[in-house]
């Protein structure tokens, strides 16, 4: 049965179905974001993973594959300054995997990181008009966030707590995304830093819904359709899914992460230590190791480029040591099938 709640949240959207695919970076791909608008529901493109040229063409393919709505979604980070005495104490910790590995500490290190959306982002945006652009980490400067609007683009954002969900609210977004605690990937936590304090979605949503008047979208902890049923309990308008998507064909990930995704004994726990920003994912032996969360480990997005080399040299070896294996506490429940037929799967379509 369709809600009033869900039935606005559609035609805000302008999609059939009350799916949201997550827009993960690294692994989502215009291939996935293709298949789930023209199977009803809302593709997600990751576009902070991008420069402008390569944001460009990956909207070029999704353009070409679907003119239904879709979503680009974006970070609203800041850079953090420069701090050489810190990522060299971040080195000098992982000095000793170095030497493990025959590597030399002091080799070249490709620097990592994700774009913040900017003036650059907000014109892709003015040239393609998305139907739908979401942020992470909350939202851009007024100023950017006006020229968004002006495109008549609809603005979803991620709240991991009642205080960030009010927040977004009186900025006026139109949907918000109620990201719980068992949810994969980067927190969209910026009002707190206090993992300790986050609560799983299934607390959080009924809250968020009391608390806005605007749309809630559940996210974290849904992989089938009973998780979906049970957001739809809570009053959630939609559901936003993540790690299922993973298992399709058109996710785009390392031989060693489809293999952990496959090993649904294996917990997951939140860490900082590929990114500097907490996130949750599978536990492997750097989070065992090193933390999962530690002190040492620089800034958001910096924290990776130290760990890059060791993570080649593993992955080569066929091992996830140091791979960041991003996936909410309900991926054991996924299985493998195309992204659309997991779309009609979670709306309780026949497929």
């Amino acid at each position: 049965m369709t809600t009033s709640s869900q039935t606005r949240l559609l035609a805000l959207l302008g999609v059939e179905l009350p799916i949201i695919q997550a827009p993960m970076a690294g692994s989502s791909t215009p291939e996935m974001a293709i298949a789930v608008s023209e199977a009803g529901g809302l593709g997600s493109l990751p576009s902070a993973q991008y420069d402008e040229t390569g944001l460009r063409a990956a909207l070029d393919r999704v353009r070409a594959g679907t003119r239904r709505p879709i979503n680009l979604n974006f970070f609203s980070h800041s850079n953090p300054a420069n701090d050489p005495g810190r990522q060299a104490a971040w080195l000098k910790r992982l000095a000793g995997y170095y030497g493990e590995a025959g590597l030399d500490p002091d080799m070249p290190k490709p620097a990592t990181g994700r774009n913040p959306f900017d003036a650059v982002a907000a014109g892709v945006v003015e040239d393609y008009r998305p139907e739908v652009v979401s942020f992470h980490f909350g939202l851009p400067p007024a100023d950017l966030l006006a020229r968004v609007k002006r495109t008549g683009a609809k603005i979803l954002s991620s709240a991991t707590t009642v205080a960030e969900a009010r927040w977004l609210a009186e900025r006026g977004v139109d949907a918000i995304i109620a990201m719980g605690a068992e949810a994969g990937g980067h927190r969209g936590s910026f009002l707190t830093d206090e993992m300790s304090e986050q609560i799983g979605t299934f607390a959080l949503v009924p809250q968020v819904v009391d608390a806005v008047s605007v749309p809630v979208i559940a996210a974290g902890g849904i992989s089938d359709r009973r998780g979906v049923i049970a957001a739809f309990a809570l009053g959630a308008a939609a559901v936003q899914v993540g790690t299922a998507y993973l298992f399709t064909p058109e996710a785009k990930i390392s031989p060693v992460y489809r293999k952990a995704l496959g090993m649904g004994e294996r917990p997951t726990a939140l860490t900082n230590l590929f990114t500097g920003r907490p996130a949750r994912g599978i536990v492997n032996r750097a989070m065992a190791e090193l933390g999962p969360l530690s002190d040492l480990a620089p800034p958001f997005p910096t924290a990776g480029t130290m760990l890059g080399p060791l993570r080649s040299a593993a992955e080569t070896a066929g091992r996830d040591d140091f791979s960041p294996l991003w996936a909410g506490q309900s991926f054991p429940l996924a299985r493998p099938m195309p992204a659309a037929a997991l779309t009609r799967m979670l709306a309780g379509v026949e497929v």
